[in-house]
């Protein structure tokens, strides 16, 4: 295992604020808000699709109400 660094780095507080929001920020932007490039769904709706295809809510059947949907996204995934 590495030795942990003996020495303390001093740090202006809001530059690495402003740092590590900017980080946090792109990283949410990228995984979350953008659409996928192979088929223009964001991650929220692949989940919501994949969902509704496992409980056979499909275009002959039944409706199912969009929070029955949206809770089984939510406890599964």
């Amino acid at each position: 295992m590495a030795e942990i660094a003996r020495e303390i780095l001093h740090v202006n507080l809001e530059d690495e604020m402003r740092q590590s929001y900017l980080d946090y920020a792109m990283s949410v932007i990228v995984g979350r808000a953008l659409p996928d490039v192979r088929d223009g769904l964001k991650p929220v709706h692949r989940r919501i699709l994949f969902s509704m295809h496992e409980s056979n809510n499909v275009a002959g059947r039944p409706y199912v109400k969009c929070a029955r949907v949206v809770g089984d996204v939510l406890g599964k995934y």
